[in-house]
């Protein structure tokens, strides 16, 4: 619903454009040809509840091993949180961030009759961030954030325009974001080490509106959907200056972090702003 009425502000903001804007244009030609495009707006985190941290005791390379004391009790039986930790005493994170985005684009539309196909390929950055975070019975907090150094899609599109002037549209494609991973924790007996950026891969779903406000400048409000998947951050649990009766060393002397969910999930709202050769 939330996505539905996202689409519904957009087709309306659209229609709602000044009619002046297009009398006296030959429209005929609207949407027809190469354009390149600037693209700004807001990145809003999708909801993940429950996600949580995920161990490999004994690093075999199989996440979900339990991580216990030496009586066996659960050293992490305080939970988990969606966002970064604010205090060590108990399961108290703050939201994931909410940020804005900026990125060019450029595409080709081919015009047939009142309907548009067509085909775009565009980069930039969110600084929107995403975190999880889990706490010991130390009391202990350890945090993993990520957010894109840089994104990227190659998408098409098909819509529909009344006699020009303006386009509603559905697009859908590949996408790709270099990710900046980052690992916090209030633990200082161990040692930590993480293996940094990593490549995320998925696709981004959505639709909009443009309206041509000249024969070559039209402005644009725009619906983005992205998930992009990566699992390969991991964080490494060595003894530091940690006794053997460790938690994290007790089965082989380390451990392996990761987060139990490999989706990255966004939901963009964008304008845009054109210009058609």
């Amino acid at each position: 619903m939330k996505n539905i009425s996202l689409l519904v502000a957009v087709a309306a903001s659209a229609m709602a454009m000044p009619a002046m804007a297009q009398q006296g244009r030959d429209t005929s030609q609207d949407f027809n040809g190469p354009y390149v495009s600037i693209v700004g707006g807001g990145t809003l985190q999708g909801s993940d509840r429950g996600e949580t941290l995920v161990f490999d005791t004994n690093r075999d390379g199989t996440y979900g091993d339990p991580v216990t004391v030496v009586g066996g009790a659960d050293a992490f039986s305080p939970g988990f949180c969606n966002g970064a930790a604010t205090s060590t005493a108990n399961t108290a994170c703050r939201n994931d961030k909410d940020a804005g985005e900026y990125y060019a684009r450029l595409g080709f539309d081919k015009r047939m009759g009142n309907f548009v196909v067509g085909a775009l390929i565009e980069g930039g950055k969110s600084h929107a961030s995403d975190s999880v975070s889990g706490f010991s019975t130390t009391p202990a907090s350890y945090t993993m954030s990520r957010e894109a150094d840089y994104q990227g899609s190659a998408r098409l599109r098909a819509g529909y325009t009344p006699g020009g002037g303006a386009l509603f549209y559905v697009t859908g494609g590949g996408a790709y974001g270099r990710l900046h991973n980052s690992f916090a924790t209030s633990n200082g007996a161990n040692s930590f080490a993480d293996n940094g950026k990593t490549n995320g891969w998925g696709y981004a779903a959505g639709g909009g509106a443009e309206v041509m406000v000249t024969n070559n400048i039209s402005l644009g409000l725009e619906y983005l959907y992205t998930d992009l998947k990566d699992n390969d951050y991991v964080v490494n649990v060595g003894p530091g200056t940690a006794p053997a009766t460790n938690p994290f060393l007790l089965n082989g002397g380390g451990t392996n972090i990761q987060r139990s969910s490999e989706n990255f999930r966004t939901h963009s709202v964008r304008g845009s702003l054109s210009f058609r050769f």
